[in-house]
């Protein structure tokens, strides 16, 4: 996994960018064709937002989160990919071959 961490307005510094690997971690635990990740933080007056688009082999996952604190907004942005990207990959899968391989009596 490649992952790009870019600010509007901030500076990413070390601590920042391991914030957000570590967070963004769980994403990649829970599908192994993640490509990319783009992460941008942006800062307008009291409004912090973290936003990412996550490259998977055959789709794309978008997702941003908007909070007064910029951790705060990084971890809402997780639980967001990270209930997208299972939902996708949930979608994937073909459910309907399991129960064909089961009536056939191959499983």
């Amino acid at each position: 996994m490649q992952l790009n961490v870019t600010g509007h307005h901030v500076d990413v510094t070390s601590p920042l960018k391991s914030y957000v690997e570590k967070k963004l971690d769980r994403v990649v635990r829970h599908s192994d064709r993640v490509i990319d990740v783009r992460c941008i933080l942006t800062v307008e007056k009291l409004r912090h937002k973290a936003e990412a688009t996550v490259q998977l082999s055959g789709a794309t996952v978008y997702a941003d989160a908007v909070d007064e604190d910029m951790y705060a907004a990084i971890d809402a942005l997780a639980d967001k990919l990270d209930r997208r990207v299972k939902k996708h990959k949930e979608k994937s899968s073909d459910h309907h071959a399991l129960e064909v391989r089961k009536s056939q009596g191959q499983f």
